[in-house]
């Protein structure tokens, strides 16, 4: 919320606001559009999707919208089902997107009330269907009562402008607001612009190749494409683009700079250093340079308690954290995924599309689920699973809780990561000690060149009662060390942990010139019980690809029922071996 009311103080024509197809998904959807809608006076377009909606699910959420003074929607068929091997609808009356738009404009309590936006795909949709096919669906949303079309992301500018001309041709005359998305980060570029089918010029990949392990070079490269991109197609008087649909991501500073570049705001978001001036003698530097130690006191005081309104001038800590957290909007800056601080609204986000991000349940089909990760029956059947991921076999190149292949950094841990899932510890997250490697570094690094990165050890993982219980004995028995902080949970919400409330522990940071430290990654309680909820989300949503009375289904749910889920930090970041020393040896 704090986001969309910094980007609101910046005029924009609408705010979007995603949906989602789960019930309590949806309700936060719904609630968050009407608080823009009603707090911000700020027009709110809602995203409403066919995916598990029936007709009067649909009526719910269009009288919801109207009670809430929402006037726009975006209607979107969605992805498929979570578990499904391909779309299909709940409701037959709703198969696709023409259905809602139909829909509204058929019922008369709806019709006049709601200016509806459909999506358009001018790379082509990624269930594959030819593009001159997608412009004849788009033609029919538009002549069903569609007022304006939103397009996918794209960077093929020259594609983007000939696609538009085409359906100029067909009679569409209907705004179009092109999606634009600041490129963050060079991975996260990749995993989107793959599940969106994108289109990527070789200038873009021959800008991008030489600087994809400088994050910041990365972030700044995508903000003057962004900005380029933008410029040509509202300088183009053939297609008429009027405005267009900045994808944040919740990720707002990028978007913010391309703002500022197309001259579209007139915010400063760079606050200068100053000099804590001891003495009243004169000094070569400017005044607005120098501050007293006083001042430099109450400055850095006030910021903590009330933070300002532009998010480059936000101190370390972050307003919804207590004070000496640290973790600040650095994520913002670096939204790599393992240094993503899981309290923050862009946490998770870039698994899906724009239309709906993190959508798709396990992110893999039924069919691939089953061929990948198998139909184990036993808790053996199971640590064979994990092991043969820790071990790069094809058969299983991921994991429900792994979508990637296992990262560099894991394989410097990997003989440990293999003992734990051997003794049953299913491990989902974890991070060696560093003591001072390059940002630069290609398998540590982030951030900008020149500086120096450091990283904690620590592990996640589900473990048995028994386990459990030993590991909070020996936890407890060397609590007067201070090197370990722990915290445990299981489906039932029982709760351990030797971390005072609210207490930060910070486990990622980076020291970069001319910058203050930046700490990236926190684990603390709502952090860690908020992935305690898509944790055990993610066993519920395995069980689900199979029959309820087979072997495999009831393991799994056995699993989620029984175990604990387990994080612990060793802050000994100069001693490689100690986090594991403590686990496994006995």
């Amino acid at each position: 919320m704090p986001r969309i009311s910094r980007l609101a103080t910046l005029n924009p024509l609408a705010v979007s606001i995603t949906w989602g197809a789960g019930g309590s998904s949806r309700a936060r959807s719904m609630e968050l559009a009407g608080w823009s809608q009603a707090e911000l006076g700020v027009d709110t377009i809602l995203h409403l999707t066919c995916t598990n909606m029936e007709m009067g699910m649909v009526d719910e959420a269009l009288h919801a919208a109207k009670a809430k003074g929402i006037q726009n929607v975006l209607a979107l068929r969605g992805d498929p089902p979570q578990g499904s091997e391909s779309w299909m609808p709940t409701d037959t009356r709703f198969a696709h997107a023409v259905d809602l738009v139909r829909y509204i404009r058929s019922r008369a309590e709806f019709a006049d009330h709601f200016c509806i936006g459909v999506a358009a795909y001018p790379d082509g949709h990624t269930d594959g269907l030819p593009v001159e096919q997608e412009m004849t669906y788009l033609k029919e949303k538009v002549d069903a009562g569609a007022d304006f079309i939103v397009t996918q992301l794209f960077y093929d500018v020259a594609n983007f402008k000939s696609w538009a001309n085409k359906i100029r041709s067909l009679g569409i005359v209907v705004p179009i607001v092109p999606g634009i998305m600041p490129i963050q980060n060079y991975t996260s570029f990749l995993r989107l612009t793959k599940l969106c089918g994108t289109n990527v010029p070789r200038e873009v990949w021959s800008k991008l190749e030489p600087i994809r392990n400088d994050d910041q070079k990365v972030k700044d490269y995508g903000v003057e494409l962004a900005i380029s991109i933008v410029n040509s197609v509202i300088s183009d008087n053939e297609i008429d683009v009027l405005g267009v649909h900045l994808c944040t991501l919740n990720l707002e500073k990028s978007v913010r700079r391309v703002l500022d570049g197309l001259g579209w705001s007139h915010e400063s978001h760079r606050m200068s250093n100053q000099v804590i001036d001891e003495t009243p003698a004169v000094h070569h530097l400017p005044s607005d340079a120098l501050i007293s130690p006083a001042d430099a006191s109450t400055s850095a005081m006030t910021t903590l308690l009330h933070p300002p309104s532009s998010p480059s001038l936000v101190p370390l800590t972050d307003p919804a954290k207590p004070l000496g957290t640290g973790v600040g909007t650095t994520w913002d800056e670096f939204p790599n995924g393992r240094f993503g601080d899981p309290t923050s609204p862009a946490y998770g986000v870039g698994s899906g599309d724009q239309w709906d991000p993190g959508a798709g349940g396990l992110g893999v089909t039924r069919l691939k689920a089953i061929s990948q990760w198998g139909s184990p029956e036993t808790l053996e059947d199971l640590i064979v699973v994990f092991v043969r991921y820790l071990q790069s076999d094809p058969r299983t190149p991921t994991t429900p809780f792994s979508p990637d292949p296992l990262l560099d950094e894991s394989k410097l841990v990997l003989p440990h990561l293999l003992e734990m899932t051997k003794r049953g510890w299913f491990t989902v997250g974890s991070q060696p000690a560093v003591d001072g490697a390059p940002s630069t570094d290609r398998t540590f690094g982030w951030g900008p060149a020149g500086g120096y990165v450091f990283q904690k050890a620590f592990v996640e993982f589900f473990c048995d009662d028994k386990t459990l219980q030993a590991l909070q004995q020996r936890i407890d028995s060397e609590a007067s060390s201070g090197w370990i902080t722990w915290f445990a949970t299981n489906v039932q919400d029982d709760f351990f942990t030797n971390v005072q409330e609210d207490g930060p522990n910070a486990v990622t940071w980076g020291v970069f010139p001319g910058q203050e430290i930046a700490q990236s990654t926190i684990i603390e309680r709502t952090s860690f019980m908020t992935w305690k909820e898509e944790a055990y989300g993610i066993w519920a949503q395995w069980a689900s690809l199979h029959p309820p009375a087979s072997k495999t289904r009831k393991l799994l749910e056995e699993v989620r029922d029984n175990r604990w889920l387990v994080s612990v930090v060793h802050h000994d970041f100069k001693d490689e071996a100690a986090l594991w020393r403590f686990l496994l040896e006995q």
